[in-house]
């Protein structure tokens, strides 16, 4: 990451333009929902034509490539709406899911010159793309914001690890009840009475990637836990987990079939 830039006492040309040019865009930002839980929280209100000026808002169907593994890294994407599953790939054609990217995630960073990653979205996904020369601006002029990167960056990595402690470690229960327990945690509900509601866009068989499982092994598993009581089917592709503390040890472990 750059270092923290000096103090000025004027304001750069770009920076200028971008203020005078606001228009429509600062309105973009100004009705964001999730502008709080995302990296752009980080720019006041005040300046909310600089950060508009440097992204573009983008609209995209299901199964389109956002990122592609081994391209120039010049893009960077903030998910405001929608999921997007991140995989790497294999010569023989064959790929990993290696998590999926949800509302706040942002996407593309790297100290390389190329995406280390492919990113597709699952569903209808909008995200605000900045362009390689849009973001270095923004990581100049505001440490809050550079800050905010390396945070992202950081948490990316405890995910990672937990990935390998998934795959490495846990049984099949232990790994289907720690992606709902995760997907409950990260993505909470806003609407009163459906706090434990899981959002499931994704397919079972990324979900079996994602995992390590077969497709027939993740049914079965859903499938247990209903009856269990554990979780409950909704619609909308969604489950409802009727027992949090018994899938948390179920997670960790600590209770058994």
């Amino acid at each position: 990451m750059p270092p923290a830039p000096q103090t000025r006492t004027s304001t750069t040309p770009m920076r200028r333009r971008l203020v005078l040019n606001g228009g429509e865009d600062i309105h973009r930002c100004l009705v964001c929902e999730i502008r709080d839980q995302s990296v752009c929280n980080a720019i006041d209100d005040h300046e909310l034509a600089i950060l508009a000026k440097a992204s573009k808002q983008l609209s995209l169907p299901p199964a389109t490539t956002l990122i592609e593994e081994g391209s120039a890294a010049q893009a960077f994407f903030n998910v405001t709406a929608g999921t997007v599953k991140l995989f790497k790939s294999l010569p023989d054609g064959r790929r990993q899911i290696t998590g999926f990217a949800d509302v706040g995630h942002f996407l593309g960073l790297t100290n390389a010159g190329t995406y280390s990653f492919g990113a597709e979205t699952v569903n209808t996904v909008q995200v605000c793309r900045f362009m390689r020369p849009q973001l270095e601006m923004l990581l100049n002029d505001y440490p809050l914001f550079e800050r905010r990167l390396l945070a992202e960056v950081t948490d990316e990595l405890a995910e990672a690890q937990e990935q390998m402690l998934l795959l490495g470690r846990k049984t099949a229960r232990e790994r289907v009840a720690s992606f709902l327990l995760a997907r409950m945690v990260h993505r909470p509900c806003q609407v009163k009475g459906e706090e434990n509601i899981v959002s499931l866009p994704m397919t079972r068989v990324d979900i079996a990637d994602y995992l390590g499982l077969t497709i027939e092994t993740v049914s079965r598993t859903i499938s247990s836990l209903r009856r269990e009581k554990i979780i409950a089917g909704t619609d909308h592709h969604g489950i409802r987990v009727l027992s949090p503390t018994r899938l948390q040890g179920l997670a960790s472990g600590q209770e058994h079939s």
